[in-house]
Parts: C-alpha cells; structure tokens; sequence
C-alpha cells in the first residue's frame, strides 16, 4: 500500500514538472516574441513576467525592464509600458506625453501588429526548430535499405539479419525503396518467418527472419488504454482473445470487433517474458484521406515495426529544417482542421482537451525519453502559436482583428465596442477552459 501511494506521488511529481517545463519553455519564447520585436519597434517593456502571482526572483536590467519568476507557474505575460493590465489594455492619461511613442498604444499601427503578431511567430520558429533539431539528432532512415540495429525478439523467433545487411527482397517479393517494404505487408501473407535476400559483404545471401510487420508495439499514445495497461514499446502481442497474431494489422480487426468491450491480450515483453493485459478499447475520431473523420474503437498502440532499426543518416540543417518546418505546417492545419469539425459536429467533444490531459501527456512523453519530450514541446508550441491567433478578444489575434480594423477604417473601434468585445472574449475563453477541464474527467 504504501509503495503504491509513494509511486502514485511519484509520477503525479513528474507530471506536474514535464508539464510546468514545457509549459515554461513555450510560454517563455512566446513572450520574448512580444518582447523583443516590441523593443525593436521602440515599446518599452516595464515587466517580463514567467508566471502569475507573487515573485519569487526578480532582476531589473539596464533597460528598465524588470525580469521576474512568479509563483504560478501557469502562463507569462510581459507588460509594456502604458498598459493598465498584463492583457495589454490601455491605461489613459496616466503616461507622460514625452513618453506616449514608448508605449504599445501609442505606437505606429504596424509596430503594434508586429509586436503582438510575435508572439505566434515565435512559437511558430519553436516548433520548427525543435522539429528540425529532434529529426537531426535521431536521424533519418539511409536511402539503402540498409539494417540498422537488431531488437530483440520473442523466444523462438528466428532473426539471422545483421547490422549493414542492405534488404533486396522478401518471400522472393523485390523491395526497392522503404516504402516499398511498408507496404509489402498488404500481399505478402503473414507468416512467423520468410525468406530475405540481403546483400552481405558484396555478396547476395538469403537469411529466414521475421515478418517486416510484427505485432510489435513501436509507441504507445498517451491517456490510452494500452498506456493504463501499461504496455511499453517493445512489447510484443502474441494473441488476442486467445487468438494468436502474426501481424500487427491482425491486432485492428479483433480490437473493433470488441466495440468497446474488454480485450485481452497475451504480451511477450522483453527481459520479462510472457504476461496477460486486459484493456478496454475506446471510441476516438480519426481523420480519413477523403478529409472526413471516422470514429473508431483503438487501444492506442502504434507497430509495424520490424524486429530491427534502419541504418540512419543525419540531414543538413537545411534539410532538417525544411522537414521541421514542413512538420509545423501541419501542426497548425490539423489544429484548424480539428476546431472546424467539432464547431460542425464531425467529431465530438472529447477531442478537445485541457490543461489535465495535456499535464498527462507531458509526463508519459517525458517518461519516453528526451526525444519524444521535446517532439511533445514543439506539437504544443505549434498548437498554442495558432490558438493564440484565433480571432478572439484578449488573444493576440483578437488584438491583431482590432489593428485590422483600425487600417482598414482609419479610426480604432470605439472603447465601449472594445470593452463588450473583450468581455465576450474573456468569457468565451475561461468557457474552453472549463469545457477542456471538464472533458479531462469526462472522456476517460
């Protein structure tokens, strides 16, 4: 008893810092976004604050402006000077008029929208060079369909593939390229083992090794039933239901054909050996090629991982960041994507989460290792850049919607305007907060 509650404190522990890291690292460079383009543009920032609440740490700079750790560890703000709160509203008629130009309202418009626009910006060039950086230190798969390292594999399973063996073909099937051997799986039968010609020390050779497409779990997603189950990567489902499995696509139909109710899995893990997981699937909504969604019923494992690695290569940093980049496009596509189709109605609530669920995820991709963190980090910083640009009063994008206004009709909107605006903002963003937070416990 006593152990479980130490290992309960334990990893509520860890969530709690992943979470505050992350959090801190892209609320941190968010902010800066908005501090030092505004310096650029000649707005004076009085406080740059990382957190809410009492100070903790607090230094002031030749500049002025005072730095300071708060005890809430739940967001940022910086404020500039001028502003009468840290959302950035205008405080009237108490600034010296010599000073008007240093503030943010009394700037040049297209030093204002620059300024606010800096901080999405920002987060934006987060995710894509901590992308750029995570592909750069794992590498990518060489053009050679050359083996890299051999992972263990269950008892019994033969596996004669060796590091820098370059793969040309399985069950007398050619593999070209690697996405030739992905696929390989949808017509070659499963079978425990095949025959694998390989090209070895200049000569071609045929080895028997496993099937491409184990049912090997690669990764496992975070507040899902396998990750309750506690199912690991490396492990190896050996049945299901009493059925046993040759194929990773063999797990799918069987977990479906349960709509929900319990599975029960046989698990080969290694150093470990042999033992019994019971998971209860559950409904997700995933997207389709056609642009739709589906719901389906997942226990949230990922496979289709042979029993070896291929050979890596590092990129060029231009290489890497143009994947990076490539990778943040999608980010905020999907984000876009995801927010039309729950304001339709083709998905439901409980794909929309709060800040409990997101904790939880920190802390699983935190345990994962320093990789599968920091790839967490850049997908939140990418999230959060495009949240922040929603269209809504006190967000920076409903601050960049009212600079929009003011180009366009040469006039800011009227403050009464501004005023209902900003309350119905507020108001609608604490609701998704509470509506996320409620989701957290419901959609479990």
């Amino acid at each position: 008893m006593i152990e479980a509650v130490i290992t309960q404190t334990g990893g509520l522990a860890w969530t709690v810092v992943a979470f505050v890291v992350a959090l801190s690292i892209i609320v941190g460079v968010h902010e800066y976004g908005h501090y030092i383009v505004g310096r650029w543009c000649g707005i004076r920032a009085e406080v740059f604050s990382l957190g809410f609440g009492p100070k903790l740490v607090a230094w002031r700079d030749r500049r002025g402006t005072v730095w300071q750790i708060a005890a809430i560890p739940l967001g940022g703000y910086v404020r500039f000077l001028g502003d009468a709160d840290v959302a950035s509203a205008t405080r009237d008629g108490t600034v010296d008029p010599a000073l008007a130009r240093q503030t943010l309202g009394g700037a040049p418009l297209w030093a204002r929208f620059g300024t606010v626009a800096a901080g999405p910006v920002f987060n934006f060039i987060l995710a894509a060079l901590v992308f750029a950086g995570v592909i750069t230190w794992q590498g990518l798969a060489t053009e050679r369909l050359e083996v890299g390292e051999i992972l263990q594999a269950p008892p019994g399973v033969v596996n004669q593939l060796q590091p820098g063996d370059e793969i040309l073909a399985i069950a007398g099937h050619p593999v070209p390229d690697w996405p030739a051997l992905f696929a390989l799986p949808e017509t070659l039968p499963p079978a425990p083992s095949h025959d694998w010609t390989v090209r070895r020390g200049g000569s071609e050779v045929t080895v028997t090794a496993p099937d491409p497409a184990p049912p090997r779990i690669s990764g496992v997603s975070p507040r899902s039933a396998a990750s309750a189950a506690d199912l690991r990567p490396g492990d190896v489902v050996l049945a299901v239901e009493g059925r046993p499995i040759a194929r990773f696509t063999e797990l799918r139909p069987l977990v479906e054909a349960a709509a929900g109710r319990p599975v029960a899995l046989r698990v080969w893990r290694p150093g470990v050996g042999e033992a019994d997981f019971a998971l209860i699937p559950r409904e997700q909504d995933l997207p389709t090629a056609d642009g739709g969604y589906e719901k389906r019923w997942l226990i949230g494992v990922t496979g289709g991982e042979g029993y070896f690695r291929p050979a890596t290569r590092t990129p060029g940093p231009v290489e890497a960041l143009a994947i990076g980049a490539r990778q943040t496009r999608d980010v905020i596509w999907g984000s876009l994507t995801g927010i039309v189709a729950m304001v339709t109605g083709q998905i439901g609530r409980c794909n929309l989460s709060g800040a409990i669920s997101i904790a939880e995820v920190a802390g699983d991709a935190a345990s994962a290792g320093a990789g599968n963190f920091f790839w967490l980090v850049a997908l939140l910083s990418a999230g959060i850049g495009f949240l922040n640009l929603l269209p809504i009063p006190v967000l920076d994008g409903g601050h960049l919607l009212f600079y929009t206004w003011e180009a366009v009709a040469r006039r800011p909107p009227s403050e009464r305007a501004m005023d209902i605006l900003t309350r119905i903002g507020m108001a609608l963003v604490l609701t998704l907060m509470v509506f996320g937070l409620t989701n957290d416990i419901v959609c479990r």
